[in-house]
């Protein structure tokens, strides 16, 4: 397949979670590839100078509301996590980790889900190594894998990657050299994906 799209993506954005209920069809009805691209996006903030919506209170009580008319419109269940936000650091090199591997798929569902429809606190340790293991996962191995030195350099690799190409934000996609930031861009991913 020529077609590609990169999905730079943070499982703490709930714009990235409903980007992902939406990139596998539009992929699909375009012949396209998904490239998967974990990265941190408080790394991405920081290089930036930008940060979370939720940071001001109209524009992310605005945003919660605009994303829930979005999950409406593509009829996916979320819900807003009490604990949001949370540091995603050992999720997204479990997600690093995981990239290439049989997986990678399954670990990206279970973590969105448990974030965005199941509202858990993946911050804390052990209600994290609790989902893991309910989705079949081995908590003690995740943790070794999270503190290889490898696994953590192919994170940083990406988000560094990420900001060289202009990345401000999540969920940051590439068709070609075109940048599409946020996932109420996802029908000029579409457009870029038909014309390409």
């Amino acid at each position: 397949m020529s077609k590609t799209v990169e999905f730079f993506f943070d499982f703490g954005s709930p714009a990235s979670y409903l980007a992902w209920t939406q990139l596998p069809a539009i992929t699909q009805q375009a012949g396209a590839e998904i490239i998967w691209q974990p990265m941190l996006l408080g790394a991405v903030f920081k290089a930036t100078g930008n940060q979370s919506p939720a940071m001001i209170p109209s524009k992310g009580r605005y945003m919660f509301q605009d994303l829930a008319r979005f999950a409406k419109r593509y009829q996916v269940e979320m819900n807003f996590n009490p604990h949001f936000p949370i540091n995603t650091i050992t999720l997204m090199r479990g997600a690093a980790g995981y990239l290439g591997t049989e997986h990678f798929a399954r670990y990206v569902e279970c973590v969105f889900r448990a974030m965005w429809v199941d509202k858990q606190n993946l911050g804390d340790p052990q209600v994290l190594g609790e989902v893991l293991a309910n989705n079949g996962f081995d908590p003690q191995a995740f943790l070794a894998m999270v503190s290889d030195e490898a696994v953590k350099e192919r994170l940083k690799t990406i988000t560094e990657d990420a900001i060289k190409r202009g990345a401000f934000g999540a969920p940051t996609m590439f068709v070609g050299e075109q940048l599409f930031f946020g996932q109420d861009r996802l029908d000029f991913v579409r457009e870029a994906l038909a014309n390409g």
